[in-house]
């Protein structure tokens, strides 16, 4: 893996162990070498990550759109900052840089992303793990609420397990880079020919 795209919140959260995770993130990726693709803003976890990443002589790219330059604060001091017209095109931006995706504590806009990413995999448009970055447990519910979806099957068992979640950075980039994703299809229910 050369890049590992990260969606993060544009806050910082409560809980000073999200920041932290972040600036680990950040150094870890630097430690293997690796890139960070991210929304391009300065601000909350999204700015902690990326000035690990500088700081520790890595490549922080960033894809923010234009209406969101001066509300997320965009990154000035980047590698590479990619100013886009819309959402769309970012994702697809971030998507077409990254070679993984990992979701780290954040809000609407990080699980739009991670769950858009994760699709696209269960779909097979693209072969990129997905992960989860579960600081202080802040995901729990949210496998939790997984693991039910694929107990009332409109999530197959081999597509769930996709989605890796992990405490430690270091340990979620292990397993992205040794994962095997699926290729069964999507649909439940439907005869396989």
């Amino acid at each position: 893996m050369r890049r590992i795209c990260v969606f993060c919140g544009s806050s910082a959260g409560t809980n000073p162990a999200y920041a932290e995770a972040a600036r680990a993130m950040g150094r870890e990726l630097v430690a293997r070498g690796m890139g960070l693709v991210y929304g391009g803003g300065h601000v909350g976890l999204m700015g902690v990550v990326a000035d690990a990443v500088l700081e520790a002589g890595g490549e922080a790219i960033g894809v923010i759109p234009h209406a969101l330059a001066a509300r997320e604060i965009a990154h000035q001091r980047l590698t590479t900052l990619h100013v886009v017209a819309s959402m769309h095109e970012r994702k697809a931006m971030m998507a077409e840089l990254s070679d993984a995706f990992i979701a780290m504590p954040g809000g609407f806009g990080t699980y739009e992303e991670l769950f858009e990413a994760l699709t696209w995999t269960q779909l097979g448009l693209h072969k990129k793990p997905c992960g989860l970055l579960n600081v202080a447990g802040f995901y729990d519910p949210v496998v939790r609420f997984i693991d039910h979806a694929v107990a009332e099957q409109f999530i197959r068992p081999q597509h769930r397990a996709a989605l890796l979640v992990e405490q430690d950075p270091a340990r979620l980039i292990d397993a992205l880079e040794s994962v095997t994703l699926p290729e069964v299809p999507k649909w439940i229910g439907l005869q396989e020919t």
